[in-house]
Formats: structure tokens, C-alpha cells, sequence
């Protein structure tokens, strides 16, 4: 291991040999550091006899070319640059500048985050429909008798996201006709119009947010809730320990799930439908001195014998989209608290998102079918 100097009338060649390693730092930089790079033009560098070179090594000839040409000399090397000293440029030329970048490197960065991001949608778009794809054939084979429903567990599951949920869900519904029905008085009392104040609370409950502010709250409330229980089972390794005993997850702790809140959210759109209703009544009533007979004469009127339907066959779409993303992020946390919280974020943003989606697709569907 050394540095053998030969100066010429062309320059100065250093020949380099043995092992450079992190071992023989100290040797190499006080060998490199007797070299007078002042008094030589040209520098040439050798390192067919070098035995072993490592990125300690590599390192610290860099930084004796770096100060060799710093002096003025021209360096070249003999023979290929050794690999590892590109890989030390190359990975410095990637590394972020220091000073501000210009509007070059912000539109490089730019276009860099998003493609990063499209490449995270992408595996989340993979992962998701494989999900979906393993759910879907456990409920098949549920529903061929290759595998056991859990009737207990559905049950469980009905109660936890149906029965326990039915008071806000109500007081939401309630608060919400209540503003509808006000805000429209208030429009249409000018008009004289008053009548069209039951048409708009009676068609925009039952069709529309009814189900719509039903299931945004079961998403709050049950997505975040499946995300977390699923989510602190895999934590405490409760899932790996069910497929070490040839129990499938997915039978135990996602299908009942899905098929409870499946259950669960119609009810709750039902339950949200009437109480909307209702605090319509109790606005007509006491706001446009409306006698309860004239309302219900008038609900009867505005709507359609497809307005109801229309509404709660949306409920179990939303029920199945709330579950699979609360499930899904669940299943996804490894590692640490911190993870779960952010699954769990992302499952309840998830499950609002594609709720939202759904039901402007919904939208679009009944308008082509004239409902």
C-alpha cells in the first residue's frame, strides 16, 4: 500500500498500489499530503496496482484531485476512472444544491414530486384492487359454502356501526332539514311560494343527503374505527398469528365488516330520511304556520315512487366503499404508532373521497336513466 511519485519533464505520475481502505486512512492522507501539487502542471494518477479500493478510499483521493486541481495542476487518470470514485460524483451532482435554486431546478423538483406521487398512486391503485380482489373471493366463497360466516360477528359489527350511531345520525339529519327548510322559506316567502319549501327538503332528504351526510358520519365514525382495531392487531402481530393457524384474516376480520356495515348503513339512511322529514314538519309547522296534513299532502305530491329507492340503493355502495377503506388501511400498518394514526387519517379521507365520488357518478347515472 502506497504512493510512488515519478516526475518528468511532462509532469508528475503517481502510481498507486496495494489497499485502499478505511483501515489505511490514515497512512494514505499523510502519503497524499507529502505530495507538492503546487510545483506540478500536470497530474496523472495510476491505480492498475490498487488490490482494493473502497468509498473511504475513493473518497480521500477525490479530495486530493479536488486540491491538486484547486492549485492549477490538470489531473487525469490512467486508464478508467475507478468506479467508485463516479459513483461519489455521480451521487454529489444528484444531491441538492445549497443557494436558491432557480426556476429550472423548482420545475425539475416540481415535475420530480409528481411523478413520485403518480408512482405512490399507481402501487396504492395495485395494492387496493388486490385487496379488493382477495375480499371479493372470501365472499364468494362464503356465499357458495367454501367458508363460514360468522352470524355473531355480522351482528356484533351491525350494532357497533348501526345501532350505537343511530343518535347522531339522527340529530345530524334533523339539524340539516332544519337548515334546508329554513333557508328556502327564506328565499321563497318572497315569492309566495312557500309550498315548494316541503318539494325541496322532502326530494333533497330522501335523494340526497339523507344518505350522503349518513354515510360521511359512518365514515368518521366506523372507517376510522376499522382502521384502528385492524391496525393495532397487526401491531401486536394478531393477524400473522391467525394465518399461522390457517385462519384467513380476510374471513374473520374483513367480511364481517363489510357485511355489517352493509346492514347497517340502509338502516341508518331510513332512520335519517324520516327524522329529515320530520324536522321539516316541525319547521313548516311553527315557521310558515303549515298544518301537518297539508305537509304530508304535499311530501305525497313531490315525490316519485322511485325518490325513496333511489336514495337507499346508493347506502349499501357507500357501506361496501367505507368498509374496504377503513379495512384496507388497517391492514397496511406496519411498524409503529405513528403509522396507525396516519392510516387511520388516510382511511377516513379515503372513505369521505370515494363516497363523494360515488355519488356524483349516482348523479349522473339517474339522470341518464330519467329517475
Amino acid at each position: 500500500m502506497g504512493v510512488e511519485v515519478r516526475r518528468s519533464a511532462q509532469g508528475v505520475t503517481l502510481e498507486l498500489s496495494g489497499e485502499w481502505g478505511a483501515r489505511e486512512l490514515t497512512d494514505l492522507e499523510a502519503q497524499l499530503a507529502a505530495v507538492d501539487v503546487h510545483a506540478a502542471r500536470e497530474l496523472r494518477i495510476a491505480t492498475a496496482g490498487v488490490t482494493r479500493l473502497d468509498l473511504s478510499g475513493a473518497w480521500v483521493l477525490r479530495e486530493f484531485v479536488r486540491r491538486a486541481r484547486a492549485a492549477g495542476a490538470a489531473v487525469s487518470f490512467q486508464g478508467e476512472l475507478p468506479d467508485q470514485l463516479r459513483l461519489i460524483d455521480e451521487t454529489l451532482k444528484d444531491a441538492p444544491a445549497t443557494p436558491a435554486p432557480d426556476a429550472a431546478a423548482e420545475a425539475s423538483g416540481a415535475l420530480s414530486a409528481i411523478g413520485r406521487y403518480a408512482v405512490a398512486f399507481g402501487r396504492d391503485l395495485v395494492l387496493g384492487l388486490a385487496f379488493l380482489g382477495r375480499a371479493t373471493s372470501v365472499a364468494l366463497a362464503s356465499a357458495g359454502g367454501r367458508a363460514r360466516l360468522r352470524p355473531i360477528s355480522i351482528a356484533r359489527h351491525v350494532y357497533d356501526t348501526g345501532i350505537t350511531a343511530m343518535p347522531i345520525v339522527a340529530l345530524i339529519a334533523f339539524l340539516i332539514s332544519v337548515i334546508i327548510a329554513y333557508m328556502s322559506a327564506q328565499q321563497l316567502r318572497g315569492l309566495g311560494a312557500d309550498i315548494y319549501v316541503v318539494d325541496l327538503v322532502a326530494i333533497g332528504v330522501l335523494r340526497e343527503l339523507g344518505v350522503l351526510l349518513t354515510s360521511i358520519i359512518v365514515a368518521g365514525r366506523s372507517g376510522s374505527s376499522f382502521a384502528a382495531e385492524l391496525g393495532s392487531m397487526e401491531l401486536n402481530e394478531e393477524v400473522d398469528a391467525l394465518t399461522a393457524t390457517a385462519v384467513n384474516p380476510y374471513e374473520v376480520l374483513v367480511l364481517p365488516r363489510l357485511l355489517g356495515l352493509a346492514v347497517a348503513l340502509p338502516l341508518l339512511t331510513i332512520i335519517a330520511d324520516l327524522v329529515g322529514l320530520t324536522g321539516g314538519a316541525l319547521l313548516c309547522r311553527y315557521l310558515l304556520d303549515m298544518p301537518l296534513t297539508q305537509y304530508v299532502s304535499r311530501v305525497n305530491y313531490a315525490i316519485s315512487p322511485s325518490t325513496f329507492w333511489v336514495g337507499l340503493l346508493k347506502a349499501p355502495v357507500f357501506a361496501v366503499l367505507i368498509g374496504m377503506a377503513g379495512c384496507f388501511h388497517g391492514m397496511r400498518v406496519r411498524g409503529s404508532a405513528r403509522e396507525l394514526g396516519r392510516q387511520v387519517t388516510q382511511a377516513v379521507v379515503q372513505a369521505i373521497f370515494l363516497v363523494i365520488l360515488a355519488d356524483a357518478l349516482f348523479a349522473v347515472l339517474f339522470m341518464k336513466m330519467d329517475l
